[in-house]
């Protein structure tokens, strides 16, 4: 009897066995935590950002005339100073595709693409002239380029992106304590990899900050505490992580003590705190004890993270480049007045901006490259970024139904 390379034959055995019939297919087993964002659909769906917002995109002073190209929730943009004003203006050439950025004014209030001389006026759009169609090209009149509001505040360049409404005012997205007082600002403009959301979700996130940033050294001299417990708070258009109880030591069954003590660590306050992750000896500024922040940790939409402490307030802005890459936009601003305006420049100049905009935001930037969410399975704490999907979600309906009562049609994922 011939035998199959690999088949063994027991003695015995008489003629070809019959084959084995095959086992049932096993069901595969149901996976554990959230497959996708499909509970939150326009959350799911704004990989490359919520349009209908102001973003900041650059500092103010880098803005000359020279056209700048900036890329925002995926559109090709660029950005220009004309006069007292800056511009911003679609930057593909609509005649064969060439960027308008490469080009440059040559006639005031305009921008002439690099390669036939199309000319479009910065304010409006129109095509005024085709510098090699001659005066009276027949085009003029008949095309114009999509353009976009800009405006400066903060000392740096916003934009907005919508759907073809009119903007609201920069100032009701602002903080507010930043649009009724004089501040002092420390600020860093840095463009990362990875998604948005991972940055905006990793500054709201409750629990890394314990763990990731204790070797931060930013946080070298500070107690850090273990875990602690957090209430969020709706107030207007932001929602707050409230702090309640923090747990500086603790015993995990069959493990052993955990603790975020050390001897060279500041001893931290008995009291708990919501000026400061773990508080501080330092008496709050005025302007910041009167805005009564419930939380010390606060995020609004379309991704503005706020941190309170008592002599200042840090900022996060998380501005979508596309699905892949987003700028991260520090802000550290002080609310002292005339002299005491200086020690803020020297702790800023001399340690925050490497210590804090640098190596602890550094430790943040390495976790938002290497996020790759969903799936994922979260945890109690994690309770703070399901409801910022939350507010995300039930913000961008609002906006879609204010829209379509203007006759402005929006796709609507959920749908």
């Amino acid at each position: 009897m011939t035998q199959t390379v690999g088949q063994k034959r027991d003695a015995g055995d008489e003629g070809v066995r019959a084959a084995k019939p095959r086992a049932a297919k096993r069901p595969q087993p149901k996976l554990p935590g959230r497959q996708d964002w499909s509970s939150w659909p326009h959350y799911q769906a704004a990989d490359a950002g919520f349009r209908g917002y102001w973003y900041p995109v650059m500092f103010a002073d880098q803005v000359g005339e020279r056209p700048m190209r900036v890329t925002l929730l995926g559109e090709d943009i660029f950005v220009i100073r004309d006069g007292d004003r800056v511009r911003g203006m679609a930057n593909r050439c609509p005649h064969r595709g060439v960027p308008l950025s490469y080009g440059n004014k040559q006639f005031p209030g305009t921008i002439s693409c690099v390669y036939h001389g199309w000319t479009f006026d910065l304010e409006t759009g129109d095509l005024k002239a085709v510098i090699t169609d001659g005066p009276q090209s027949p085009i003029c009149g008949k095309v114009t380029q999509p353009i976009y509001h800009v405006e400066e505040r903060l000392g740096m360049v916003w934009i907005f992106v919508g759907d073809g409404e009119e903007p609201p005012s920069i100032d009701e997205q602002l903080p507010e304590e930043l649009v009724d007082n004089a501040a002092v600002l420390g600020a860093r403009i840095q463009p990362r990899e990875g998604n948005w959301r991972f940055a905006c979700e990793n500054g709201y996130d409750e629990g890394h900050a314990k763990y990731l940033h204790r070797t931060a050294l930013w946080r070298l001299f500070k107690a850090m505490p273990v875990w602690n417990t957090t209430r969020i708070v709706k107030r207007g258009r932001w929602i707050y992580r409230v702090q309640e109880e923090q747990f500086w030591e603790a015993d995990f069954p069959g493990l052993g003590r955990w603790t975020g003590l050390r001897w060279w660590r500041i001893k931290p306050p008995k009291n708990t705190s919501n000026i400061g992750n773990t508080a501080a000896h330092r008496e709050t500024n005025p302007v910041i004890a009167a805005q009564e922040f419930p939380g010390f940790a606060s995020v609004s939409m379309p991704g503005v993270l706020r941190i309170v402490y008592p002599t200042f307030i840090h900022y996060e802005f998380y501005v979508p480049v596309d699905a892949d890459n987003h700028l991260y936009v520090g802000v550290m601003a002080s609310f002292a007045k005339g002299i005491k305006t200086l020690p803020f420049y020297a702790k800023y100049l001399g340690s925050i901006r490497w210590l804090f905009h640098g190596q602890f935001s550094g430790q943040d930037k390495w976790m938002v490259e290497v996020t790759d969410a969903p799936p994922e399975k979260l945890y109690r704490p994690d309770d703070a970024l399901l409801q910022w999907r939350k507010l995300a979600e039930d913000v961008t309906e609002d906006r879609i139904d204010a829209l379509a009562e203007r006759g402005i049609a929006v796709p609507d994922p959920s749908a």
